[in-house]
């Protein structure tokens, strides 16, 4: 195997790091109960797998393109062998993307202190289903391997638990569950079922537990349903339309994150944290700028009413970003919006972000004034995250 490249600082921690999650881990985890609704990866009639949606087929998710998401070290030239298994899935995923031990052993590799844990698969599902019980039941079987999954590492992997904002009660529940068995925090796509913006006020017991627990909610990107998409240009939505897809992504996370400054979510909930992932980073300076602008604005007068401060100051009070390891303004960004807002995540195992994320990193913190280096590094995730 060639070598992983090693961080020439200390500290690092990975912020939004992710997993492939095992193929049968839903029917391992899923209350027996819900047996019938767990979500499997098996192969179609010509031998290539497909994840199944509790009894029907994915319609992304097919083909063999589960083999495909853990393709970042590949990219790199970096292939862990073993023994073959009969998946193609399990046999491609890198080292540490579905075995804990392996894991810790990239860390060590890479020295890298941390790393906070995202799904894969947990990010592309979600935009098919709408049976809120399904969704519900396998978010739970998640949840509870995520934990088992980072049981034995001494803190160094830390899980992150998801949930679906379609069954409010559901979701509470879900979240006094998964806090007891010791996630560190949750997450949330840009959009839900009910269609609902993030910052809602049906969403405010959601946002009053994280808060009650200490434990922060983040906004990451995911496949989102058709209904999503943009349709200015027509169904932009088939796989050709890949690079404008990606490109583009950041966009819902960014309108989920604004619509909690429109409902006054953070006045309301002021030790309530808000982590921003994988959408870059760059943006937000410009995007501070202008809600600040606006607020201040005819249009701004309704968020007045709500809010008593620019949404600058609820950002710098409450939010935290995370950089791609690819940004090249990040350096100029970070010292103009405060350096204790910002931190770096490889989005490892997955192939849309560049493979070789130690040294991208490192150019950032060599660019970065001293005092921003260790917050950057991994300072950040610890204030964000409350880790020890």
């Amino acid at each position: 195997m060639r070598e992983l490249h090693r961080f020439r600082y200390d500290g690092a921690i990975d912020a939004d790091g992710h997993v492939l999650e095992p193929p049968d881990m839903w029917e391992r985890y899923i209350d027996p109960r819900d047996r019938d609704r767990a979500l499997r990866i098996v192969p179609d009639e010509d031998g290539l797998e497909f994840l199944d949606l509790g009894g029907e087929p994915s319609r992304i998710i097919r083909r063999g393109y589960p083999a495909g998401l853990g393709l970042m070290d590949r990219l790199a030239g970096f292939v862990y062998e073993r023994e073959p298994s009969g998946s193609t899935y399990r046999d491609s995923a890198p080292l540490g993307a579905m075995d804990p031990g392996e894991r810790l052993e990239r860390l060590d590799r890479e020295n890298i202190e941390r790393v906070i844990l995202y799904p894969t698969l947990g990010v592309l599902w979600v935009a098919e289903l709408e049976d809120e019980k399904r969704i519900q039941a396998n978010l739970r079987a998640y949840n509870r391997w995520i934990v088992d999954f980072c049981s034995d590492s001494h803190g160094r992997l830390i899980p992150i638990a998801q949930l679906s904002l379609g069954d409010i009660d559901g979701a509470l529940e879900e979240i006094e569950r998964a806090a007891k068995d010791g996630v560190r925090g949750f997450w949330v796509p840009p959009f839900t079922t009910t269609r609902l913006p993030l910052g809602d006020p049906a969403h405010d017991r959601i946002f009053a537990a994280c808060q009650s627990l200490g434990l922060p909610l983040g906004i990451h990107p995911a496949f989102e349903p058709k209904w999503c998409a943009p349709g200015r240009f027509g169904d932009y939505t088939s796989a050709r339309y890949g690079f404008f897809l990606n490109t583009t992504a950041g966009d819902a996370v960014r309108h989920a994150f604004t619509s909690l400054f429109q409902y006054g979510v953070l006045e309301k909930f002021p030790e309530l944290r808000v982590i921003i992932l994988e959408s870059g980073a760059g943006w937000i300076s410009y995007w501070l700028d202008r809600m600040d602008t606006v607020y201040a604005t005819l249009q701004g007068g309704p968020v007045r009413q709500i809010a008593s401060e620019l949404p600058s100051f609820y950002f710098r009070r409450q939010c935290w970003i995370s950089g791609d390891p690819d940004e090249k303004s990040l350096p100029a960004i970070i010292p103009l919006v405060g350096e204790d807002r910002f931190f770096w995540a490889s989005d490892f195992p997955h192939p849309d972000h560049p493979p070789e994320y130690v040294p991208e990193v490192e150019r950032i913190v060599d660019a970065l004034p001293e005092s921003a280096r260790a917050r950057f590094l991994g300072g950040n995730a610890i204030d964000a995250y409350r880790l020890e």
